[in-house]
């Protein structure tokens, strides 16, 4: 997975691009067929703001954004976010009927 860290009127230190790879490591935890992630990090005024795009397999984009007063809180926000959508994708892509079928076989 690549991981683009940019900034917008911001300026994307090491410490950031860490902090945003370590709460991006928890999401590929999750899901491991995500192929690019896009995160861009914003000041305006005293709104920090963190918005991700992310290319998974099979063509699908999920895309969430946070914004928060602290630059870490908006990275933290941001990964929770995604962490939901990223589980709620894997849940669609996962047959549950095999699974209940299984279920009432043994049960009978």
């Amino acid at each position: 997975m690549q991981i683009n860290v940019s900034g917008h009127q911001v300026e994307v230190t090491a410490a950031l691009r860490g902090y945003v790879e370590t709460k991006f490591d928890r999401i590929l935890r999750h899901f491991d067929q995500l192929h690019e992630v896009a995160v861009t990090l914003a000041v305006d005024k005293l709104a920090h703001s963190a918005e991700a795009t992310i290319r998974a397999a099979a063509g699908k984009t999920i895309h969430a954004e946070a914004v928060a007063e602290d630059m870490y809180a908006a990275i933290d926000a941001l990964s929770d976010k995604l962490d939901g959508q990223i589980r709620k994708h894997k849940e669609k892509l996962t047959d549950h009927r095999k699974l209940d079928a299984a279920r009432v076989a043994r049960a009978e």
